[in-house]
């Protein structure tokens, strides 16, 4: 059973996904519904995970294990088959408004400028314009993005447009803030001048909570207060570590300490013992 302290609680999650293909038949070529076969594809198996209040837990695990099907959950996007999703005490139903998300391909409104774009939430809610302008110029700012509020997202490079994006999230003032490998698709250079840019971007939202899912284990131990490995699919959590650093401790020096060299082999033999398992 989860521990039930916490901001968010999966408990007992199972989820399966259910899909139809057509078979290589005579028949299913002319008569769609004969030449059907379903196929199920376990991601999920009574999960059990607890993301405390107030912390930055990063998720990693081998792929299809159900890492972005448990953040999905989280906001509401999509629903267990079985079991329980807890977020502030309350069953989660739907979307939530304490709740900003952070997707991988930028998810932004071509067009929309930067400056609409990072003040949508609000303007849904239907917040004044002077007063979401006000909100979004701040955030704008605090991503660094000063100068390029009319700029359309194809004017931007794939960096900027992920500062785009969660200048959108901040906006909407979320307590718990949700990401799913926001930083897959840019370059090496890039990808890592954006984590040390969300280290400093989520300092000044202390008591935030913010759940992160990644493939790459250094960014994992740079951003994260704790991470959760989880198995090979179906998806439980194997284990929950914790780095010992404070995030704001953890400047380029960090990533060349022993810590984080025995932090990052500690994961790697978790991991790939989840990945010989599946081979």
């Amino acid at each position: 059973m989860a521990d039930p302290m916490g901001k968010i609680v999966l408990e007992d999650v199972t989820k399966t996904y259910r899909t139809r293909k057509q078979r290589d038949s005579f028949l299913g070529r002319f008569m769609p519904n004969i030449g059907q076969e379903s196929t199920e594809v376990k991601a999920l198996d009574d999960l059990d995970l607890v993301v405390p209040d107030g912390r930055f837990v990063a998720i990693v695990g081998p792929s299809g294990c159900g890492k972005t099907t448990a953040l999905r959950m989280m906001d509401g996007l999509i629903f267990p088959d079985a079991g329980h999703v807890v977020v502030n005490g309350t069953a989660v139903k739907g979307p939530r408004r304490e709740c900003g998300f952070v997707f991988q391909d930028f998810g932004l409104y071509p067009w929309r400028t930067v400056r609409d774009n990072v003040a949508f939430g609000p303007e849904l809610q239907g917040m004044g314009r002077q007063e979401r302008y006000r909100l979004a110029a701040a955030n704008i700012d605090l991503v660094g993005l000063r100068g390029f509020e009319m700029a359309f997202p194809h004017q931007l490079s794939g960096g900027m447009q992920q500062r785009v994006g969660i200048a959108r999230m901040l906006t909407a003032e979320p307590e718990i803030m949700l990401m799913d490998e926001p930083f897959g698709a840019l370059d090496a250079l890039t990808r890592r001048l954006m984590q040390f840019e969300l280290i400093r971007i989520l300092s000044a939202r202390e008591k935030a909570t913010s759940v992160f899912v990644t493939h790459d284990l250094d960014e994992a131990i740079l951003l994260a207060d704790l991470v959760i490995v989880m198995t090979a699919r179906p998806g439980k959590v194997k284990e929950v570590v914790e780095v010992p650093y404070a995030r704001g401790e953890r400047g380029e020096q960090f990533l060349e300490t022993n810590v984080f060299a025995e932090l990052r082999h500690h994961l790697w033999t978790r991991l790939s013992e989840e990945q010989a398992a599946v081979h």
